[in-house]
C-alpha cells in the first residue's frame, strides 16, 4: 500500500530526477525526488528543477502504471512525496483510502480529510495533486454520479475508471 511520507528529514536542496516514458494514455513525465515519486505529469514536460535521468524509482513507477493499465494491477507499492499544504496532504491521504474499482464524492473526501462543508476545496486539493494515478484523484466524481474535471482532462478520467471496473 502506497502512502505519503511523514517525517522525512528534508535536505535544503533536494535533488529531483526526471524522465518520460510512454504509456497507454500517453507521454508521462515521472520524478523522483530523493527516492520518492513527487510528480508525474501527463504529457513531455520538463521539470524546470530537476535532472533528466531516469531512476530506479522512475523506472519502477512507469512500470507499475503500465501494469495499471493493463489491468494486470490494482495497487502500487511506491513511495510518494507530494507537496502541498496540510489540507492538500489530509485530502491526498483520504484519496489512498478509496479501494480500486470505487468511487466517492467530494463531500465523502471532505468529510474524511476533517472538513466537511470543504467540498469545493477537496476539489482544489484534487486539482492541484502532483501525482495523480498512484493518488487516485480520478475516482472522485460529482454527488450525482456526474464526471467532473481532472487535470489530465476527462478522457483520461474516464479511461482510467474504465480500467479499474475492467474494460467496461
Amino acid at each position: 500500500m502506497i502512502s505519503i511520507e511523514r517525517n522525512i528529514h528534508r535536505k535544503e536542496n533536494p535533488m529531483l530526477y526526471y524522465e518520460f516514458y510512454e504509456s497507454a494514455l500517453g507521454p508521462l513525465t515521472i520524478g523522483d525526488t530523493d527516492g520518492a515519486v513527487s510528480s508525474i505529469s501527463f504529457g513531455k514536460i520538463p521539470l524546470k528543477e530537476g535532472v533528466q535521468k531516469e531512476t530506479d524509482l522512475t523506472l519502477q513507477t512507469a512500470k507499475e502504471i503500465a501494469e495499471y493499465l493493463a489491468g494486470e494491477r490494482t495497487a502500487f507499492d511506491l513511495p510518494l512525496r507530494p507537496e502541498g499544504t496540510p489540507f492538500q496532504k489530509r485530502v491526498w491521504e483520504a484519496l489512498l483510502t478509496i479501494p480500486y474499482g470505487e468511487t466517492r464524492s467530494y463531500r465523502d473526501i471532505a468529510v474524511l480529510a476533517g472538513s466537511p462543508k470543504g467540498f469545493r476545496a477537496v476539489g482544489m486539493a484534487n486539482n492541484r495533486n502532483p501525482i495523480p494515478i498512484l493518488i487516485p484523484c480520478h475516482r472522485v466524481i460529482g454527488a450525482d454520479g456526474s464526471m467532473t474535471g481532472y487535470g489530465g482532462g476527462l478522457p483520461i478520467k474516464i479511461k482510467l475508471l474504465e480500467t479499474e471496473r475492467g474494460g467496461e
